[in-house]
């Protein structure tokens, strides 16, 4: 009889085994399955923040070319390679697509200008430059600035170099020049 009763035992407690190992595999592989979602997750967030950083790179670079109130279509005409990694291999390459769009302009009047900051002072009309004439042309006779403040739609198409996943990102862009560049570049 007792040794009927070992018999027993020995098929339940292979059997209780069975079960807890195959509870183990299961949360293994559930463990597995995790990291591998998480893992693919923190890497899309990792490549989401690098096109937006080349995306803003590129508009930063855009709007701070000298040329780029004059004329926006030279400007947007070649790609813009970003190697992120630093390997001398472009990863991203960033286009604006459409070109950069100026939707409004306004003059800037002189009593919003402050001699004193330096990116002011090109705006500033002499009193020698109303004596020659120019306040015809760029109305100085109501008070107006040599500048203009303009505002632009700059929209900048990221396509990653390894992947062909491309991302678009606009962003609207104020901007102050001479009035003749918002006028050339602002219909």
């Amino acid at each position: 009889m007792m040794h009927q009763r070992r018999a027993q035992q020995r098929g339940v407690t292979l059997f209780v085994g069975m079960i807890i190992l195959a509870a183990l595999s299961l949360m293994a592989a559930w463990a597995f399955s995790s990291s591998t979602m998480n893992l693919r997750v923190v890497g899309n967030s990792q490549t989401r923040a690098e096109v937006f950083a080349v995306g803003q790179a590129a508009i930063e670079q855009t709007i701070s070319s000298p040329v780029f109130m004059q004329q926006p279509l030279v400007v947007a005409a070649a790609p813009i390679p970003f190697d992120v990694d630093g390997d001398g291999v472009a990863d991203q390459s960033a286009r604006l697509v459409p070109a950069p769009s100026c939707y409004r302009t306004r003059a800037v009047r002189m009593n919003e200008l402050d001699a004193a900051v330096e990116a002011d002072r090109p705006c500033l009309r002499s009193a020698s430059s109303a004596n020659l004439g120019i306040e015809s042309t760029t109305g100085a006779g109501n008070g107006d600035s040599l500048c203009a403040d303009s505002e632009w739609n700059v929209r900048a198409l990221v396509t990653d170099v390894a992947t062909g996943a491309t991302v678009a990102m606009a962003q609207g862009v104020a901007a102050r020049g001479l009035v003749t560049d918002a006028a050339n570049g602002c219909p």
